[in-house]
């Protein structure tokens, strides 16, 4: 047996206020992450370098070009490398293959 006496209902409320404070405390802690990381990426989207005009995706090998792009494209992989206008359209005219997503040999003007 124990000498404690009963809790009472005030006991309890305090007890209750002292957790809800905790929670609190810990969803402001997460707020203030969450603004951080949205502040830390709005601030790299503002300094990345704005996509290039053109791209000319390369080949597995890296040797020859398989496709043109216009830039910004989503199905450019990761073997694409900025060009200029005249570039594009060289590719093109040598026989590269226009993106069929993207089509930038209608935005050149060059029609197979």
């Amino acid at each position: 047996m124990t000498d404690r006496a009963p809790l009472t209902r005030l006991d309890l409320l305090r007890f209750l206020k002292r957790v809800q404070e905790q929670d609190l405390a810990r969803t402001n802690r997460w707020i203030a992450d969450e603004e951080r990381c949205e502040t830390e990426r709005a601030r790299g989207a503002a300094a990345r370098p704005p996509d290039p005009d053109w791209l000319v995706e390369r080949g597995l090998q890296g040797r020859h070009a398989v496709y043109v792009h216009i830039g910004g494209c989503h199905m450019a992989g990761k073997r694409s490398r900025a060009a200029t206008r005249d570039q594009a359209r060289q590719s093109l005219d040598s026989g590269v293959d226009a993106c069929p997503h993207c089509r930038p040999d209608t935005a050149l003007g060059v029609l197979e």
